[in-house]
């Protein structure tokens, strides 16, 4: 008996109503002719509704379908459809992120240059605990004509020290991105004085083409100066590195996004353009190491590091890692939680991260912004 009323139940009733309406129209329609052109459509509908519910009973791939024939898919319409329910009806001018509405809407009207201005005050909770401002002075300084916000990077040891931004465009990959990003980036770094970290992917021509200031990045694949078996060449790495665009070497030891985790670049994705800048084979899977090669303790990395500063004619010489206090070269670049690609999975971007602060006495810090 149970197994008789089964079509009957919450979960196959849609069906069994799909099914039973069909055969009771295309009946209805044979024994009349005359209704036949108007029962024909809604026919047709029901019949596709019950093949669909068959064909969800049937299949082995989602058991919310199997179980729910034809009103599953309501779900899925659901899930589909959500973000913009939220955007739309749910969502806050102040919620979303990484970026709220507010902001996206603020950032839209400066492209289009349009007016960007609101007035009668602000809509934040001034009052809520972590809100952020800046104090302003009855007595400002007056700065000098012409003074920028810049930090001067480079100890006694260098040679060629290089005025930074206090703002600058931080590591992400040629092949993450694409050169028309590459390109626009570069351009940016260059009408704002800013400087363009390349990331471990190598100094592209794409990078060089609008002749911005340039941070080279090099990681534990040694991209762009590398010998055949993925060992560090120094002869490569200063043909590279006494480029006069390039201002600053950078050795990449972890980010945020994957500490301690090396990375890798599917063969599918190495085409030839980035086999000859990376200096890669094709075919095979770009490799980022989860150590590195060329040293393995810190005093040794602190001499490899004194070594890129050489073979760079004295530029200033620093490196990017993820850790919660940091010391001495010329510059330390701290990569967190919220790292420009996002180019790790998702859980590691939720619990892997380290929350840092820095206290850096004597350490000159190289501020970057995404």
């Amino acid at each position: 008996m149970e197994t008789l009323m089964l079509p009957f139940s919450p979960r196959y009733i849609i069906l069994t109503i799909c099914a039973v309406v069909t055969v009771l129209l295309l009946g209805i329609g044979l024994a009349d002719g005359k209704v036949f052109d108007l029962v024909l459509i809604p026919s047709l509908i029901f019949a596709a509704l019950t093949l669909l519910g068959i064909r969800d009973l049937t299949q082995k791939s989602h058991a919310v379908l199997r179980n729910y024939p034809i009103s599953a898919h309501i779900r899925f319409l659901l899930e589909e459809i959500r973000p913009e329910m939220r955007q739309y009806f749910f969502e806050s001018e102040k919620d979303g992120m990484p970026f709220s509405r507010d902001t996206r809407a603020l950032v839209y009207q400066r492209a289009k240059m349009v007016l960007d201005k609101r007035p009668f005050g602000t809509q934040e909770d001034v009052y809520r605990d972590g809100y952020e401002w800046m104090h302003h002075s009855v007595a400002p300084k007056v700065h000098a004509a012409g003074e920028k916000f810049r930090i001067t990077i480079g100890g006694p040891d260098c040679t060629r020290p290089y005025s930074a931004s206090v703002f600058n465009i931080s590591a992400m990959s040629f092949g993450a991105l694409s050169p028309n990003a590459v390109r626009a980036l570069n351009a940016g770094a260059k009408k704002g004085g800013f400087a363009h970290d390349t990331g471990e992917g190598g100094v592209s021509p794409y990078h060089r083409e609008n002749g911005g200031d340039l941070i080279w990045e090099i990681g534990s694949g040694y991209f762009g100066c590398r010998n055949r078996d993925g060992s560090f060449d120094p002869e490569e790495f200063a043909r590279v590195a006494t480029d006069d665009q390039i201002k600053m070497v950078e050795l990449k030891v972890s980010q945020g996004a994957k500490p301690g985790h090396g990375g890798v670049l599917p063969a599918a994705k190495v085409s030839e353009e980035i086999s000859k800048i990376r200096g890669v084979s094709m075919g095979e899977d770009c490799i980022s190491p989860a150590t590195h090669r060329a040293f393995s303790t810190p005093l040794e990395m602190m001499a490899f590091i004194g070594e890129m500063r050489r073979l760079s004619g004295g530029k200033p010489a620093g490196f990017k890692l993820c850790a919660r206090r940091c010391y001495r070269p010329e510059s330390i670049r701290i990569s967190s939680w919220s790292t420009a690609m996002k180019a790790a999975p998702v859980p590691r971007h939720w619990n892997s991260w380290i929350i840092w602060a820095c206290r850096c006495a004597r350490a000159s810090i190289s501020s970057t912004t995404r």
